[in-house]
């Protein structure tokens, strides 16, 4: 089904609502461990995309065998593969997706998504998804939680609503088109900035953490090991313009979590080095600015629900 979906009403009639209709892009370089979860969660769905192109960043390990094999039996989905390249990075990723957008553009949608190709979800996740957009014009960026291992990744009284993963984020077209789509920036940040931007041009941007997918390759170690990654996540906060405060916090707080204390403690590290080696920032002062402006926002909101600051100030003024 496309472009719509069966609900049941309260007597029990079947009525077709309009959705917007949408389509995909899913970069896919060596994903043949778990691309068939992401393929067979897709042809289940209750609401299938006009078309989904999965790109082939240059695999060599089978990926491409799997999707000819869906590509044979369901026209709506569509496979291209592009020049191999020697090693694998995030301006690769953002290449790839330009390829399949490319195979989309001329198409009459509503709504365009990036796809990662090692999730898996239910059969109403873009139903669900595409509700939310029919009932806010202003909606830009929309996505749901993710789940690793046996729980939600992150702590929703910590991690803002308004920031979606990159692993399945859902467009506004006249969003994703006002920011420019993604930026290709080498060292990862692709998905972070796309969805600032949109938030810093007015639109909102939302994660709906009633729902959920689940991400079967843990994040961030796609090319390096956890303690790497925790290095090079940290390098990554300081050129995309992360506040030293908030830094500081933020590493405080990844402390408790695996690896306990040297995960965190990387974390600041790497933002320390690319502070001390001023790493160029490829992305604008104006958005360091909305960031950080949103960083100091967002840390106060904390702090005073953490500590209720205003409860015990008034406790103060009474004695």
């Amino acid at each position: 089904m496309q472009n719509g979906a069966k609900q049941s009403t309260a007597a029990g009639v079947e009525i077709r609502a309009t959705l917007p209709a949408y389509v995909l892009i899913t970069p896919a370089r060596n994903e043949a461990a778990y691309i068939e979860l992401t393929l067979d969660s897709m042809i289940k769905q209750t609401v299938l995309p006009l078309k989904w192109v999965i790109v082939s960043d240059g695999s060599t390990d089978g990926t491409d065998e799997i999707v000819k094999k869906y590509t044979a039996e369901h026209k709506w989905i569509e496979f291209v593969r592009i020049l191999e390249r020697s090693e694998r990075h995030f301006a690769g990723k953002v290449q790839a997706f330009n390829a399949g957008y490319a195979r989309v553009k001329d198409l009459k949608f509503q709504l365009i998504g990036n796809l990662d190709a090692d999730i898996s979800f239910g059969e109403d996740h873009f139903h669900f998804i595409l509700t939310k957009f029919d009932e806010d014009s202003l909606l830009g960026v929309a996505g749901t939680a993710f789940i690793e291992g046996s729980s939600v990744s992150y702590n929703y009284d910590i991690v803002d609503i308004a920031h979606v993963s990159g692993q399945c984020q859902i467009f506004r077209r006249e969003c994703f088109e006002e920011i420019g789509g993604y930026v290709p920036i080498k060292g990862g940040g692709v998905d972070w900035t796309a969805v600032t931007t949109a938030r810093m041009k007015g639109w909102k941007t939302r994660t709906f953490p009633e729902r959920s997918f689940y991400h079967h390759r843990k994040m961030g170690t796609g090319k390096s090991t956890l303690l790497v990654s925790r290095f090079r996540y940290g390098k990554q906060d300081y050129y995309l313009g992360g506040h030293p405060l908030w830094e500081v916090c933020r590493s405080v707080y990844q402390m408790k979590n695996k690896p306990y204390i040297v995960g965190g403690l990387l974390l600041f590290l790497g933002y320390l080095w690319g502070l001390l080696r001023r790493i160029e920032r490829p992305i604008s002062d104006e958005l360091v600015a909305f960031r950080q402006k949103e960083q100091k926002l967002r840390l106060k909101k904390i702090l005073l629900g953490k500590f209720n600051i205003n409860a015990l100030w008034n406790m103060r003024t009474k004695v």
